[in-house]
């Protein structure tokens, strides 16, 4: 492993000289105290039920089937050359070899997790050889199940389970005539004439390996990155295909955090990630070292050259060539979801660090459907197994698409995707989208998307065009691929919260609904934000004072008998479907009104809502209040993001420029973005307020957050 050797102190003197770890020296160079060991010890004793340590053995297993595996690329690839008239003895000494990369090759795996790999082959070796022979070979293996090519992925990849292990297989075909076994990645010349998916494929190990080199010291990055992608996970912040922050993206953040306080244990890494990145100024970018100035003909993130570099909401920029943003999907929503779950943990942390709380605090999931009065449910449905779980994984890769679609109404003030995936529970099977013969289709996913409405009088809500353009792009994309099979159907539906029991089983509503009160009763006794902005606890509080305000007018035209099975019109369910194998048309137009009235703690009752009918033959009107504001921002601010804003130096605050070096590498991409006023706002960098501001200037802001 490499280690903080390689980093060269600021100045030349021996005492006081400070570090430069990536782009700035570091926020505080202090050693660990006997009270931070402790609280590292009680960290990893919190980790254990959570199963992110695997058993000796287990690794084990794992090595034994990348070794099996590297074997089987060697004579996959002799046997392929043999094929193509090389002679023997020669193609004995081609070679071939596997790499891994992500959560496998950081060291934070958890029990039961996927492997992330990369099959390197010679220059004689093809795409269409990996694709069809070795495809082939890996599927005449005994131990491997559920093997599958997603070739036309942006980066092409192999699926399969090897002997219990899930593994994601890439490759990259390099120019050379041979791969010997002890091969380093690491030259950026190796890139020069390959294709992009080769280069998109190395990048994988490439950045795994450079994170690896940049931080200080590793077992404190490892234990703290377990923690924070834990957190993430347990918090509904973990997905890169859905804007939030991907695997890589959450290793970087830990990296950058280790640089900064490069001597620190774990539990202290913690505490100081959500200091650091609750106040970041993003858009700035989060850099752990000096872009390579490689010119090798990619493209390489920079908003000085790209446009379209401009417009990305929080990048995080992989230290490898070519550097890429590794958070190009993050959403105006997706961004506000994860600010406001920074300046959560950011709190809690300091309760643990104070000894007010335990660790566990940090790893108790908050309440999503208790969130929201409104929801988007996307029901996927499939015949088989097979057949749904390709159905899914295109679906999913697409969902953040209506997130945007959402976002571009000015009504909406957030569109909040639940990473998770929910199966149909078997009691409501009722809702299922139907087969060809009437029946329930025996595969149901769902996704749950909340949304928060402005608050506003009268406000009328059309989602028929954001759903339908969504729709419209799986059904396409899914007939280009040549995906879509009999059986497979989408379709997007608006409910409202006390209509999910008929999607979702009423026992985990009740959890959710317990999880709810617990934060209603800690915001009481604890008070807001530190920031100022209110927490969805705080709002839900607000609600059932409210209650006793509230009262439910509920109209509707139509006969009781064709609302619902319960024959009532305040719990019928909102069918704006689209069936997405069928003729293309969306079924119903959604409109959705609310109204500045009070609340009550069952607001369902109250949500005012319109149902138009394609043939204008039914509609349905409700009263109800506007749904609690869970963003950071504030409208009293024009949007400003709270949390981001600096805090009071502390002693541990250095004399050089400190973070704020980040901006230094694209200062003038970085002032370009804010000038723009598009998703960025022109409000989230310090440049954005005064185009003139020197580096020295801003840093003396950034590193207050120390």
């Amino acid at each position: 492993m490499w280690n903080s050797e390689r980093s060269q102190p600021n100045g030349g003197g021996s005492g006081s000289a400070t570090k430069t770890l990536g782009m700035t020296s570091a926020i505080s160079t202090a050693e660990p105290k006997p009270e931070d060991i402790q609280k590292t010890k009680e960290l990893e004793k919190s980790l254990e039920p959570y199963n992110v340590f695997e058993a000796e053995e287990e690794l084990n297993h794992r090595m034994e089937i990348l070794a099996k595996l590297n074997t089987l690329v060697k004579q996959w690839v002799r046997d392929v050359s043999i094929a193509k008239n090389m002679p023997e003895a020669m193609a004995e000494k081609l070679g071939g070899k596997i790499y891994t990369f992500g959560s496998y090759r950081l060291g934070v795996h958890h029990k039961g997790a996927d492997i992330d790999a990369l099959c390197v082959a010679p220059r004689n070796i093809e795409r269409a050889d990996y694709f069809g022979s070795f495809f082939e070979l890996l599927k005449q293996q005994p131990e491997v199940t559920e093997c599958r090519a997603v070739e036309e992925a942006f980066v092409p990849v192999i699926k399969m389970n090897f002997d219990g292990i899930e593994i994601d297989l890439l490759f990259a075909r390099l120019a050379l005539k041979e791969i010997p076994d002890n091969f380093d990645l690491r030259d950026d010349i190796l890139l020069k004439n390959l294709d992009q998916k080769s280069v998109r494929s190395l990048n994988g190990c490439r950045v795994t390996d450079e994170i690896l080199r940049l931080v200080p010291n590793i077992d404190n990055f490892r234990l703290a990155l377990r923690t924070i992608k834990l957190w993430a996970k347990r918090h509904g912040i973990y997905s890169n295909s859905l804007g939030y922050f991907g695997g890589v993206s959450w290793a970087m953040l830990v990296a950058r955090t280790c640089q900064l306080y490069p001597n620190a244990v774990a539990a202290t890494l913690v505490h100081k990630f959500f200091l650091v990145f609750s106040r970041w100024k993003w858009p700035q970018p989060v850099l752990l070292k000096q872009p390579d100035n490689v010119n090798l003909g990619f493209m390489v993130w920079d908003p000085r050259v790209n446009v379209q570099d401009r417009f990305h909401l929080m990048p995080i920029i992989t230290p490898a060539y070519p550097q890429q943003n590794s958070t190009f999907n993050v959403s105006s929503s997706t961004r506000k979801v994860m600010l406001m779950e920074f300046n959560r943990g950011m709190q809690i942390t300091d309760d643990i660090m104070m000894g007010k709380q335990m660790w566990e605090k940090l790893f108790e999931a908050p309440s999503f459907f208790y969130r929201y009065r409104h929801f988007i449910v996307l029901l996927v449905t499939s015949s088989n197994a097979d057949d749904h779980l390709e159905w899914c994984g295109l679906v999913e890769s697409k969902i953040r698409y209506l997130i945007l679609n959402l976002e571009r109404n000015q009504h909406i003030n957030l569109a909040h995707v639940n990473p998770k995936c929910y199966e149909q529970h078997e009691q409501n099977a009722a809702t299922t989208l139907s087969g060809a013969d009437g029946k329930p289709n025996p595969f149901c996913s769902l996704w749950f998307i909340g949304l928060e409405f402005e608050r506003s009088e009268n406000l009328n809500v059309d989602l028929t065009e954001s759903i339908q353009n969504f729709t419209d792009s799986v059904h396409k994309h899914a007939v280009h691929i040549k995906l879509l099979k009999d059986g497979m159907k989408i379709e997007a539906r608006h409910v409202r919260r006390k209509q999910l029991t008929q999607y979702l089983d009423p026992n985990l509503l009740k959890r959710e609904r317990k999880i709810s009160d617990s934060y209603t009763q800690s915001s009481s006794a604890g008070g807001g934000n530190s920031n100022g902005s209110a927490s969805p606890a705080d709002a839900a509080s607000r609600k059932r004072k409210s209650s006793d305000l509230a009262t439910a007018t509920i109209s509707s035209p139509i006969a009781a008998s064709s609302m619902g099975s319960n024959g009532s019109a305040s719990k019928k369910r909102r069918n704006d479907s689209f069936d997405g194998t069928s003729n293309g048309s969306f079924c119903s137009t959604s409109s959705t009104t609310v109204g500045q009235t009070g609340d009550t703690q069952n607001t369902d009752a109250n949500d005012s809502t319109t149902i138009a009918d394609s043939n204008a033959a039914t509609s349905q009107s409700t009263t109800a209040t506007p749904s609690a504001n869970i963003s950071p921002a504030s409208s009293a601010n024009g949007g400003r993001d709270e949390g981001i804003a600096p805090s009071t130096p502390s002693e541990e605050q250095p004399s050089s420029a400190g973070m704020l070096d980040e901006e230094n590498a694209f200062e003038a991409s970085t002032t370009a973005s804010n000038g723009n006023g598009s998703s960025n706002n022109g409000s989230d960098s310090t440049s954005g307020n005064n185009s003139n501001t020197t580096p020295a200037a801003t840093a003396s802001a950034e590193v207050a957050c120390s």
